[in-house]
């Protein structure tokens, strides 16, 4: 037979055999990773780009100019402009948000940690561009929020679709939507390591080698595209070595306490902003307009608060405003950020708890330069560290707020000085509030993210693979001579009661009494008379974690497994033993899939 026979073997050459190398090159999940990491790494940097290009053009539409340095631009406004212009903003995200978003709500950071925790990564397209759009909107008619969660969201959602279509499991899909997150944060703040820190602190959640060398790698792209575009600039104009003393870290600690209290304050501000505005029982668009005009109205007098407010926050870097101005600046924003998250508009916290951050580290280090200002580091100094450990309070993200302010200055002395007062800060509101913001709105939707990542695997995991079918089944009306019977087969020595297929109850040996005993006698209780009546029992859609949580309950070893709840059909049983066997394996395997191992079957 030649070569070109139709019986042959298709001919190998130098193409076939390169292609046939890289085809199972990729089909390596690492591989693969990492060339799906540059993927998002570059398409989330660009997408975070084109987002502060949408706020830049609302911005122009509805305060009449462009740029950062807000407060400068709108004193060069009419009165009308900057009062009107967050209240018909408001009116309009109410009327999209009511009739155009999916699930009525705009999507932000909680619901990236939700994602990855409890849904397998899974994020709309359609909801994640339209919170896009609206949190521009929002920032562009100058509401009080910030532009990082939006952009996180929005890496997100792209690392989301691009597995989505390419089929990736659980863990990876989870480590893709890690690379989205970081590379919108390194792009936003010019941070590279800030982006993966925080994409492995707050949303993966733990720092295992599969997810952390993908996610290194798109924090960079995302610092690289947007240093092509912006240029090589921090976010924040920083003053120079700063020479600090062993004597003032007491002045430190005392600051992360004072970090604490206004990060705190923060959280529970908007809380009762929300709280108050939805007693109202008026349309969406109706009290978020209203909550822009009340914006616009604290605007009048304190221009600082409009948008992301990074202009004042540069400002207080470089020790340009005094302590009550700086006071006036703190009070104002935090009261404008809750009205403008209590009433509805979208947006992030990073940037506002920046805000707060610094304007109490500046009048802060005002107060602590007093006695020996000779040996004071400076209110600038006092100011990138009051930034760092509220962000941290607000955030729940110590480690990445820290690694920011270093990236930010450069400067080993200040980093160590804002390392004590993130960690006093990080501490006591984590006792206070017992959530970062972005847990505490999942908890208000009654989600628990702690243990996330175990719960959303045990989760996909159905009762319906685990089931058995050596229940032992009697009627209602069997004699105890014929429930005896059928005891010394059962399975734990539980019988299941039941009528056409129709779970009834439940019996025991010490629910027969003395009676399961006296082999001498005849008389006894009917399986109707002895039966436990409404047993506790799973559902086939039920989830491995609802059955932990059940046999932690009961004391039973053996539970019955039903068609549905509403027909209460038994279909077959679940034994423990089943259920802890599958829940380790789970473990074992999140385990493994995170440090990048394989595990055998």
């Amino acid at each position: 037979m030649t070569e070109d026979s139709p019986g042959a073997a298709p001919r190998s050459t130098p193409l076939t055999r390169l292609t046939g190398g890289v085809g199972r090159l990729l089909r390596q999940d690492h591989i693969r990773l990492g060339v799906l990491s540059v993927v998002v790494g570059v398409a989330a940097a660009f997408a975070a780009i084109l987002f502060r290009e949408g706020i830049e053009l609302f911005q122009s539409l509805f305060l009449g100019f462009r740029g950062e340095w807000v407060a400068s631009f709108a004193a060069a406004q009419p009165w009308w402009r900057i009062m009107l212009a967050p209240a018909a903003g408001g009116v309009l995200i109410g009327l999209l948000i009511q009739y155009a978003m999916p699930g009525g709500s705009a999507k932000g950071v909680p619901d990236v940690i939700e994602a990855s925790a409890l849904r397998g990564g899974r994020i709309g397209v359609r909801g994640g561009l339209g919170s896009a759009v609206l949190c521009a909107l929002s920032l562009g008619s100058g509401a009080s929020v910030g532009r990082e969660g939006p952009a996180v969201h929005l890496g997100a959602t792209i690392a989301s679709w691009l597995s989505r279509r390419i089929g990736l499991g659980r863990s990876s899909v989870r480590v893709l939507l890690g690379c989205g997150v970081a590379s919108a944060v390194s792009a936003s703040f010019n941070a590279p390591m800030a982006g993966a820190f925080f994409a492995l602190e707050v949303v993966i959640g733990h720092y295992g080698l599969q997810a952390f060398a993908p996610i290194v790698v798109a924090s960079v792209l995302g610092a690289i595209v947007s240093r092509m575009h912006f240029g090589d600039f921090p976010a924040f104009t920083v003053p120079g070595v700063v020479e600090v003393s062993v004597f003032e870290y007491p002045a430190f600690i005392l600051l992360g306490l004072c970090s604490a209290a206004v990060a705190i304050l923060f959280v529970r501000s908007v809380d009762w902003a929300e709280w108050a505005t939805t007693r109202i029982a008026v349309p969406r668009f109706v009290r978020t307009g209203a909550a822009g005009l009340a914006i616009g109205l604290i605007a009048l007098l304190v221009p600082e608060v409009l948008g992301v407010g990074y202009e004042a926050t540069d400002l207080a870097i470089q020790a340009q405003y005094g302590f009550w101005m700086l006071v006036l600046l703190l009070v104002a924003k935090m009261a404008a950020t809750a009205i403008a998250l209590g009433g509805g508009f979208p947006g992030g916290v990073f940037s506002p708890a920046l805000f707060l951050g610094a304007m109490l580290g500046g009048a802060f280090g005002i107060v602590a330069e007093m006695p020996f200002p000779q040996h004071a580091a400076g209110a600038g100094a006092y100011t990138l560290i009051g930034m760092a450990s509220v962000a941290a309070g607000v955030l729940g993200a110590p480690i990445s707020t820290v690694l920011m302010l270093f990236e930010m200055t450069g400067d080993y002395q200040v980093t160590i000085a804002a390392m004590v007062a993130v960690a006093v800060s990080s501490l006591v509101t984590r006792q206070a509030l017992g959530h970062s913001f972005f847990t505490w709105q999942l908890a208000k939707r009654g989600l628990t993210i702690k243990g996330g990542h175990e719960v959303g695997i045990l989760q996909e995991i159905k009762v319906r693979t685990l089931l058995r079918t050596d229940q032992e089944t009697v009627g209602p009306d069997d004699d105890i001579v014929e429930l005896r019977a059928h005891l010394l087969k059962a399975p734990q020595a539980e019988l299941f009661v039941v009528e056409d297929r129709k779970l009834l109850g439940i019996l025991t040996l010490a629910d027969l009494g003395s009676a399961a005993f006296d082999l001498e006698t005849k008389k006894g209780p009917t399986a109707r008379e002895a039966m436990r009546a409404d047993p506790p029992f799973l559902s086939a859609e039920d989830d491995l974690e609802a059955a932990v949580k059940l046999f932690a309950q009961i004391e039973e070893g053996l539970l019955p497994v039903v068609e549905d709840r509403r027909t209460k059909r038994l279909i077959g049983c679940l034994h423990e033993r089943d259920a802890m066997r599958a829940y380790n394996k789970a473990l074992i395997r999140l385990r493994a899939e995170e440090h990048g191992e394989k595990v055998a079957d």
